[in-house]
């Protein structure tokens, strides 16, 4: 079965995407798909061996992540709050 998934992206951005899919012979879909499946793949075959690869890993996302991580309080009241919307549910 396939889904289809939705990318939000501005007239110019697209418009460049298009352009590389279309030197590389494929459709925007097509080059979208392999592009993210062959990073996917290069972030998961990426090992952290040692300290420092650990802390630059940490350093590569505190870079591209915006706002703080919630505190495990905060991820127990969702959880609970899901629960309890469930539970009145059945």
């Amino acid at each position: 079965m396939k889904t289809r998934v939705h990318i939000v992206m501005d007239d110019t951005e697209k418009a460049h995407l298009e352009r590389a899919a279309r030197r590389a012979g494929k459709s925007l879909s097509a080059w979208m798909r392999e592009a993210a499946l062959a990073r996917a793949e290069a972030e998961a075959a990426r090992e952290l061996g040692t300290l420092d690869e650990l802390r630059g890993f940490f350093a590569e996302r505190a870079e591209r992540e915006e706002g703080r991580e919630p505190g495990w309080d905060a991820h127990r009241e969702v959880i609970e709050a899901s629960r309890r919307s469930g539970a009145a549910a059945s």
